[in-house]
């Protein structure tokens, strides 16, 4: 193989491995090269202009090289620009909060909102979060940032709510950086009392990528959060590993389906059976699904089908400003009753013809029935339309320029298999039209000119026919409603018993350190359950009291009569003596269940004579 010319060769010759201690170390280098003048006319503009260059290199994954260039010094120039104003926008007012609602598709209405950062620069003007978030990562400013957004949209919540708004939650996305942050326990603490809210209140989202850095970490993380009571989502889920063994570990209440599913799944059967997929592996370990970058009605219909939890997108609304949220909320906002889970839709029949006297007729026909009544003049006209609504019924000429009326129809059962699609047609064309019936593009082959009341009946029966597929799906969603919220009961009473456990764990641990640092005191201890029997006895009270052998389950009335009387007749915390073969003590008890669980009453029984 011949060896690559100059530039190339310096590097390859650099990447030649180098023999160390009988080791074999490769070696890569990234190059930075600038030229006298033109670059820089002393020693210290042309060796910024290499760095510049070099720096570019590492950029592009190391192991090249760059050619200094001004287009490339007015780059570097506008990002360190960026940096320097980033640093002091928080503080100069420059940031601000949007949110963008969650709409449930059980109920219709908002159950949740994300909060989305803004930055509106003076002189930048309103910059992009896909421009400046890289940069804050990069530069490490991002964990200050998040924590301002975080203590923000607490404080934003604590308005909301002391104006007597029900906000369901909001949710705050947590970077990858933050998520390593040590200090991340401490933020969200911090952030929640500065403002007095409930912890039920916030979501914090995370990707699946910061996860993966340490997952023992970042499982013990998750459940320290979930300790605190926030809720967590699993953020832009199928992008990254989406490892199931790792996800059934992770105690997430809410996995989000990434907008690039959502995008072209009315095109895409690849993503439609990828957000199935999802939402049935979600929902089997009891997890609610969100779909975001939901703006079309038709994008909307396929996750209600697929019975998704909730949807965010600009189909619903768009993020507003906090201060809108108020308005927002009064407004009563909610999705139409036809895309609900279980709501009976609306009758939407789209109308398919190159002829617009024929379109206008039928039109005309069917509108007395009350039917939504959508057009086009052509298959990949029609293709579109049903990309963006939801159509039950479709009514197609069959001789269209460029696309037949049985070609469109194969195009629209493949993409929207659960519509009914009929041919009207002056033009028989008998094979074709066969052979698309057989295999199922068509449902129902009608003739031009037709009869009108014969034409109603044959659309009303599609429609009836419609209407049974939807009962049926309506069914199949209520089963898997039901064994979703069912797997979710299943799995928020695990987590309920585990904590259970885990408390009860902890409070025999602390029991036992208690016994054991009462059995080494000098002064004699004893314990009455609500029930006048002995719980506890220490040495101290063993040496004490051996001549009258008190057990562990005794009577303290029959066990110990002077002892029971004295702890009858002496109000709590109150001394009395007591003489115990010829020695004095002091008793006095108290009442436990104070700061624990515990029931019953502590004796104490201290020695009074001068000797002691």
């Amino acid at each position: 193989m011949a060896r690559p010319t100059w530039p190339s060769e310096l590097l390859w010759k650099l990447a030649q491995p180098y023999e160390v201690v009988g080791h074999s170390v490769p070696a890569t280098a990234s190059i930075g090269l600038a030229s006298y003048p033109g670059n820089g006319s002393d020693f210290a503009s042309l060796f910024k202009s290499v760095e510049i260059a070099m720096h570019r290199a590492q950029a592009k994954g190391r192991d090249c090289l760059q050619f200094y260039s001004d287009e490339m010094y007015q780059q570097v120039l506008a990002h360190d620009q960026m940096v320097k104003a980033l640093r002091s926008a928080a503080a100069l007012g420059q940031f601000q909060l949007a949110y963008q609602p969650l709409v449930d598709l059980q109920t219709g209405q908002i159950s949740g909102m994300e909060a989305l950062l803004r930055w509106h620069h003076p002189e930048l003007g309103q910059v992009s979060p896909a421009q400046f978030i890289p940069v804050a990562e990069e530069a490490g400013l991002i964990k200050a940032i998040g924590q301002w957004v975080l203590k923000q949209a607490c404080r934003d919540i604590r308005v909301w709510l002391d104006k007597g708004l029900q906000i369901p939650h909001v949710a705050v996305n947590v970077s990858t950086l933050q998520f390593r942050d040590a200090d991340l326990i401490g933020h969200v603490k911090g952030a929640l009392a500065g403002s007095d809210v409930d912890p039920a209140l916030l979501y914090l989202e995370v990707t699946e990528s910061a996860l993966m850095d340490d997952v023992v970490r970042s499982e013990a993380l998750l459940h320290e959060l979930k300790g605190l009571g926030v809720k967590l989502s699993l953020d832009d889920f199928g992008t990254g590993y989406s490892s199931l063994s790792y996800l059934k570990r992770f105690p997430f209440d809410k996995v989000k389906i990434d907008q690039s599913f959502v995008r072209d799944i009315t095109t895409s059967q690849s993503d439609t059976v990828i957000v199935k997929v999802i939402v049935s592996m979600a929902h089997g370990l009891g997890l609610r699904v969100i779909a975001e970058g939901v703006e079309t009605e038709a994008q909307c219909e396929i996750m209600r089908t697929n019975v998704c939890d909730e949807i965010q997108g600009y189909f619903f609304s768009r993020p507003v400003p906090a201060q809108a949220i108020e308005a927002l909320f009064a407004e009563g906002r909610q999705l139409p009753a036809h895309l609900l889970r279980l709501q009976k839709p609306l009758r939407t029949l789209l109308l398919v013809d190159d002829e617009a006297n024929v379109v206008a007729s039928l039109k005309r026909l069917f509108r007395r029935d009350g039917h939504i009544i959508l057009t086009a003049n052509s298959g990949p006209e029609g293709l579109e339309v049903l990309s963006k609504h939801k159509v039950d019924v479709i009514i197609s000429d069959q001789r269209m320029p460029g696309m037949t009326g049985v070609e469109f129809l194969r195009a629209a059962k493949a993409l929207y298999p659960d519509t009914i699609r009929i041919v009207l047609s002056g033009y028989t064309e008998l094979q074709s039209v066969t052979d698309a019936i057989n295999e199922g593009a068509v449902y129902r082959f009608l003739t031009k000119p037709w009869e009108d009341e014969q034409l109603r009946e044959h659309i009303k029966k599609a429609f009836e026919f419609k209407e049974l597929q939807e009962e049926n799906q309506q069914l199949d969603i209520r089963i898997r409603s039901a064994n979703q919220e069912l797997v979710a009961a299943n799995r928020q009473l695990g987590e309920v018993l585990q904590q259970t456990q885990h408390q009860v764990e902890r409070d025999n641990t602390s029991l036992a350190i208690v016994r054991e640092a009462l059995q080494h005191l000098p002064v004699a201890v004893l314990a009455v359950d609500d029930e006048g029997l002995i719980a506890f006895v220490n040495a101290a009270t063993e040496r004490l009291l051996a001549s009258d052998g008190p057990t562990l389950g005794d009577e303290l009335a029959l066990a110990l009569p002077t002892i029971a009387n004295l702890v009858a007749t002496t109000g709590e915390g109150a001394a009395s003596e007591l003489v115990i073969d010829a020695l004095h003590y002091r008793l006095r008890w108290h009442t436990m269940g104070v700061s624990s669980r515990s029931r019953g009453k502590l004796v104490t029984l201290i020695r009074t004579d001068a000797d002691v």
